[in-house]
Protein backbone atom coordinates (compact mmCIF):
# COMPACT_ATOMS: atom_id res chain seq x y z
CA UNK A 1 0.00 0.00 0.00
CA UNK A 2 1.10 3.52 -0.52
CA UNK A 3 2.71 5.33 1.71
CA UNK A 4 0.90 9.13 2.75
CA UNK A 5 3.99 10.62 1.34
CA UNK A 6 4.69 8.99 -1.82
CA UNK A 7 5.88 10.31 -4.24
CA UNK A 8 7.15 13.38 -2.54
CA UNK A 9 10.19 14.96 -1.80
CA UNK A 10 11.02 17.02 1.95
CA UNK A 11 13.61 18.31 2.85
CA UNK A 12 14.33 18.21 6.65
CA UNK A 13 16.56 21.03 8.37
CA UNK A 14 18.35 19.79 11.56
CA UNK A 15 17.55 16.09 10.94
CA UNK A 16 20.97 14.46 12.14
CA UNK A 17 18.93 13.64 15.57
CA UNK A 18 16.68 14.22 17.73
CA UNK A 19 13.04 15.48 16.69
CA UNK A 20 14.19 16.12 13.19
CA UNK A 21 15.78 12.75 12.79
CA UNK A 22 12.49 11.41 13.94
CA UNK A 23 10.63 13.56 11.50
CA UNK A 24 12.80 12.53 8.24
CA UNK A 25 12.57 8.79 9.34
CA UNK A 26 8.21 9.00 10.05
CA UNK A 27 8.77 10.72 6.21
CA UNK A 28 10.68 7.47 4.65
CA UNK A 29 8.50 5.33 6.24
CA UNK A 30 5.43 6.92 4.30
CA UNK A 31 7.16 6.75 1.11
CA UNK A 32 8.98 10.41 0.76
CA UNK A 33 12.24 10.87 0.02
CA UNK A 34 14.45 13.19 1.92
CA UNK A 35 17.43 15.18 2.00
CA UNK A 36 18.65 15.51 5.33
CA UNK A 37 20.25 19.11 5.83
CA UNK A 38 22.09 19.09 8.88
CA UNK A 39 25.22 21.67 10.13
CA UNK A 40 27.16 18.54 11.23
CA UNK A 41 27.78 16.53 8.63
CA UNK A 42 28.70 13.58 10.68
CA UNK A 43 25.64 13.26 12.30
CA UNK A 44 23.75 14.07 8.94
CA UNK A 45 25.38 11.41 6.89
CA UNK A 46 25.38 9.02 9.82
CA UNK A 47 20.98 9.64 9.85
CA UNK A 48 20.79 9.45 6.48
CA UNK A 49 22.80 5.84 5.70
CA UNK A 50 20.56 4.33 8.20
CA UNK A 51 16.99 5.92 6.53
CA UNK A 52 19.03 4.04 2.97
CA UNK A 53 19.50 1.27 4.69
CA UNK A 54 15.83 0.69 5.52
CA UNK A 55 15.77 1.50 1.67
CA UNK A 56 14.66 4.74 1.84
CA UNK A 57 15.56 7.26 -0.88
CA UNK A 58 17.43 9.42 1.60
CA UNK A 59 20.61 11.69 0.66
CA UNK A 60 22.01 14.80 2.78
CA UNK A 61 24.34 17.88 3.16
CA UNK A 62 26.19 20.25 5.28
CA UNK A 63 23.95 23.30 5.81
CA UNK A 64 24.07 26.45 8.24
CA UNK A 65 20.75 27.47 8.90
CA UNK A 66 22.43 31.13 9.81
CA UNK A 67 23.99 31.72 6.41
CA UNK A 68 21.72 32.11 3.42
CA UNK A 69 24.01 30.84 0.72
CA UNK A 70 24.37 27.82 2.51
CA UNK A 71 20.86 27.31 2.50
CA UNK A 72 20.42 27.87 -0.76
CA UNK A 73 23.44 25.67 -1.98
CA UNK A 74 21.56 22.93 0.02
CA UNK A 75 18.16 23.36 -1.88
CA UNK A 76 20.11 23.23 -4.69
CA UNK A 77 21.98 20.02 -3.91
CA UNK A 78 18.48 18.20 -2.81
CA UNK A 79 16.73 19.16 -6.01
CA UNK A 80 19.94 18.09 -7.87
CA UNK A 81 20.22 14.64 -5.86
CA UNK A 82 16.30 14.27 -5.62
CA UNK A 83 14.19 16.30 -7.10
CA UNK A 84 12.36 19.90 -5.98
CA UNK A 85 11.24 19.64 -2.56
CA UNK A 86 7.01 19.30 -2.01
CA UNK A 87 7.66 19.76 2.22
CA UNK A 88 10.19 21.79 3.54
CA UNK A 89 10.84 21.02 7.63
CA UNK A 90 12.58 23.58 9.36
CA UNK A 91 13.67 21.95 12.53
CA UNK A 92 17.34 23.47 13.18
CA UNK A 93 17.10 25.56 16.17
CA UNK A 94 19.49 26.23 19.19
CA UNK A 95 18.99 26.74 23.12
CA UNK A 96 20.17 30.22 24.15
CA UNK A 97 19.22 31.20 27.45
CA UNK A 98 20.99 34.29 28.71
CA UNK A 99 20.32 37.33 31.34
CA UNK A 100 18.94 40.64 29.54
CA UNK A 101 21.50 42.30 30.70
CA UNK A 102 24.39 40.58 30.49
CA UNK A 103 24.03 39.11 26.97
CA UNK A 104 26.20 39.71 24.65
CA UNK A 105 24.59 40.70 20.94
CA UNK A 106 26.51 37.67 19.70
CA UNK A 107 24.11 35.66 21.82
CA UNK A 108 21.07 37.80 21.12
CA UNK A 109 21.64 37.32 16.96
CA UNK A 110 22.79 33.85 17.49
CA UNK A 111 19.32 32.95 18.64
CA UNK A 112 17.57 34.91 16.01
CA UNK A 113 20.15 34.08 13.14
CA UNK A 114 19.14 30.11 13.80
CA UNK A 115 15.75 30.13 15.70
CA UNK A 116 14.28 32.51 13.10
CA UNK A 117 16.17 33.61 10.29
CA UNK A 118 16.99 30.30 9.38
CA UNK A 119 13.44 29.32 8.52
CA UNK A 120 13.32 32.16 6.45
CA UNK A 121 15.80 31.52 4.65
CA UNK A 122 15.00 27.74 3.56
CA UNK A 123 11.50 28.66 3.29
CA UNK A 124 12.59 31.46 0.46
CA UNK A 125 14.83 29.18 -1.55
CA UNK A 126 12.10 26.50 -2.15
CA UNK A 127 9.17 28.56 -2.52
CA UNK A 128 10.05 29.58 -6.56
CA UNK A 129 9.59 25.85 -7.48
CA UNK A 130 6.44 25.36 -4.80
CA UNK A 131 4.85 28.31 -6.39
CA UNK A 132 5.51 27.50 -9.96
CA UNK A 133 3.53 23.67 -9.52
CA UNK A 134 0.84 25.46 -7.24
CA UNK A 135 1.60 23.63 -3.97
CA UNK A 136 4.02 22.77 -0.96
CA UNK A 137 3.79 22.72 2.83
CA UNK A 138 6.08 23.88 5.21
CA UNK A 139 6.60 22.83 8.79
CA UNK A 140 8.23 25.01 11.33
CA UNK A 141 9.36 23.23 14.35
CA UNK A 142 8.63 25.74 16.81
CA UNK A 143 7.97 25.40 20.50
CA UNK A 144 5.68 26.10 23.35
CA UNK A 145 7.73 28.91 24.17
CA UNK A 146 6.49 30.57 21.63
CA UNK A 147 3.48 31.37 23.47
CA UNK A 148 4.46 30.38 27.17
CA UNK A 149 7.26 32.13 28.99
CA UNK A 150 9.61 30.71 30.99
CA UNK A 151 11.99 32.55 33.24
CA UNK A 152 15.24 32.65 32.56
CA UNK A 153 15.06 31.31 28.73
CA UNK A 154 15.64 34.35 27.59
CA UNK A 155 16.18 35.49 24.05
CA UNK A 156 14.86 31.92 22.97
CA UNK A 157 10.91 32.67 23.54
CA UNK A 158 11.53 36.48 21.37
CA UNK A 159 13.13 33.66 18.53
CA UNK A 160 10.19 31.24 18.97
CA UNK A 161 7.24 33.52 19.35
CA UNK A 162 8.58 35.79 15.96
CA UNK A 163 8.59 31.85 14.14
CA UNK A 164 4.73 31.58 14.81
CA UNK A 165 4.22 35.17 13.28
CA UNK A 166 6.31 34.31 10.27
CA UNK A 167 4.30 31.34 10.01
CA UNK A 168 1.41 33.12 10.08
CA UNK A 169 2.62 35.84 7.92
CA UNK A 170 3.68 33.42 5.17
CA UNK A 171 0.72 31.11 5.19
CA UNK A 172 -1.44 33.68 4.50
CA UNK A 173 0.88 35.88 1.91
CA UNK A 174 1.05 32.39 -0.40
CA UNK A 175 -2.36 30.52 0.59
CA UNK A 176 -4.12 31.26 -2.43
CA UNK A 177 -1.48 29.88 -4.44
CA UNK A 178 -1.16 26.41 -2.92
CA UNK A 179 0.80 26.54 -0.49
CA UNK A 180 0.81 25.72 2.97
CA UNK A 181 3.00 27.07 6.05
CA UNK A 182 2.26 25.82 9.42
CA UNK A 183 4.14 25.19 12.64
CA UNK A 184 4.60 22.74 15.45
CA UNK A 185 4.52 23.55 18.90
CA UNK A 186 6.88 20.67 21.00
CA UNK A 187 6.82 20.79 24.73
CA UNK A 188 9.54 18.67 26.75
CA UNK A 189 10.21 15.52 24.60
CA UNK A 190 12.44 12.92 25.38
CA UNK A 191 15.71 13.63 23.24
CA UNK A 192 19.80 13.64 23.87
CA UNK A 193 19.66 17.42 24.93
CA UNK A 194 16.76 16.89 27.91
CA UNK A 195 19.13 13.76 28.52
CA UNK A 196 22.57 16.13 28.48
CA UNK A 197 20.70 18.19 30.81
CA UNK A 198 19.74 16.39 33.77
CA UNK A 199 23.14 14.99 33.48
CA UNK A 200 23.92 18.19 34.96
CA UNK A 201 22.29 18.05 38.19
CA UNK A 202 23.35 15.92 41.14
CA UNK A 203 20.45 13.17 40.40
CA UNK A 204 19.51 12.90 36.95
CA UNK A 205 16.80 10.32 37.32
CA UNK A 206 15.22 12.78 39.79
CA UNK A 207 15.56 15.83 37.69
CA UNK A 208 13.92 13.27 34.62
CA UNK A 209 10.72 12.49 37.20
CA UNK A 210 10.61 15.82 38.24
CA UNK A 211 10.15 17.40 34.85
CA UNK A 212 7.95 14.01 34.04
CA UNK A 213 5.64 15.37 37.11
CA UNK A 214 4.83 18.54 35.40
CA UNK A 215 2.99 17.05 32.59
CA UNK A 216 -0.92 15.85 32.49
CA UNK A 217 -0.01 12.80 31.70
CA UNK A 218 3.25 12.07 34.25
CA UNK A 219 5.60 11.36 30.98
CA UNK A 220 7.35 13.36 28.53
CA UNK A 221 6.76 13.27 24.70
CA UNK A 222 8.32 11.28 21.72
CA UNK A 223 10.31 12.39 19.16
CA UNK A 224 8.04 10.08 17.10
CA UNK A 225 4.51 11.57 18.53
CA UNK A 226 6.21 15.01 16.67
CA UNK A 227 7.26 13.22 14.08
CA UNK A 228 3.96 11.18 12.95
CA UNK A 229 2.10 15.16 13.42
CA UNK A 230 4.77 16.49 10.62
CA UNK A 231 3.72 13.44 8.40
CA UNK A 232 -0.24 14.56 9.21
CA UNK A 233 0.78 18.91 7.80
CA UNK A 234 2.63 17.33 5.23
CA UNK A 235 0.10 14.83 3.31
CA UNK A 236 -2.68 15.88 1.25
CA UNK A 237 -4.56 14.71 4.60
CA UNK A 238 -4.52 18.37 5.84
CA UNK A 239 -5.36 20.40 2.73
CA UNK A 240 -7.12 23.40 4.67
CA UNK A 241 -4.67 23.42 7.52
CA UNK A 242 -3.00 26.31 6.95
CA UNK A 243 -1.13 29.27 9.25
CA UNK A 244 -1.52 27.26 12.47
CA UNK A 245 0.14 25.86 15.35
CA UNK A 246 0.06 22.51 16.81
CA UNK A 247 0.94 21.98 20.27
CA UNK A 248 2.58 19.07 21.41
CA UNK A 249 2.96 18.99 25.38
CA UNK A 250 0.72 16.79 27.05
CA UNK A 251 -1.67 19.52 27.97
CA UNK A 252 0.47 21.37 30.06
CA UNK A 253 0.31 24.84 28.66
CA UNK A 254 -3.29 24.34 29.32
CA UNK A 255 -2.53 24.14 33.29
CA UNK A 256 -2.55 27.70 35.08
CA UNK A 257 -1.20 26.41 38.01
CA UNK A 258 0.52 23.01 39.85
Amino acid sequence: MAGRLSGKVAVAAGAGRGIGAAVASAFVSEGASVFIAELDPLTGADSAAKLRARGGRVASGVCDVSDRGSVEAAIGAAKRELEPADILVNNAGVNVFRDPLTMTDTDWHRCLAIDLEGALHATRAVLPEMLRRGAGSVINIASVHSFCIIPGCFPYPVAKHALLGLTRALGIEYAARGIRINAIAPGYIDTQICRDYWATFPDPVAERQRAENLHPPRRLGRPEEVAMTAVFLASDEAPFINASVITIDGGRSAVYHD
